[in-house]
């Protein structure tokens, strides 16, 4: 069997022409090129965790954003609890104004049931101080046009619909 013949021959007599200072600066190559490597896939996007915007920033308790999100959820209770009360009589259902548009006046009208009065309105007038405050603490520009109270209520499949004539 001669040498010529195995693939690894080559190799070593690539390695038999290099001196032995060539032959220094492989390992250095080697242990260079792993390290630009390394430090190419490790390089994080800071950038990515950032907002864009600062509008876009999380918010917190201080934040116009964080209060608006609270009164959304309020809100959004308010009208669940209603929404699981089956309208079949119009008239056992009353409505109230519920909000405060900036320059004054409600933001809508929101229609409860007169048997649960006690447990909505004071709910519904919590949630109207809270706008308030948060209006004139943000000092809120509204469109100022006059929500008209409802004519009549009635009811729609089992829903309270407010009647606007």
């Amino acid at each position: 069997m001669k040498f010529k013949s195995l693939p690894w021959h080559n190799f070593w007599k690539f390695f038999n022409i290099m001196t032995e200072k060539q032959l220094m600066k492989i390992p250095v190559l080697v242990l260079g090129m792993t390290l630009i490597t390394a430090s190419c896939s490790s390089v994080k996007n800071t950038d990515a965790t950032l907002p864009k915007d600062i509008s876009e920033r999380p918010a917190d308790e201080n934040s116009q954003k964080y209060d608006q999100a609270q009164l959304d959820k309020l809100k959004a209770s308010i009208e669940s609890e209603i929404s699981k009360e089956k309208c079949t009589d119009a008239a056992e259902w009353t409505f109230a104004p519920m909000g405060a548009k900036g320059c004054g006046g409600p933001q809508l009208y929101i229609a409860y049931p007169k048997k649960m009065e006690s447990t909505f309105l004071p709910k519904i007038n919590d949630y109207t101080a809270k706008v308030k405050a948060f209006n004139q603490k943000y000092s809120t520009v509204s469109d100022c046009m006059m929500v008209m109270p409802p004519t009549s209520i009635k009811c729609v499949n089992g829903k309270v619909e407010l009647v606007n004539n």
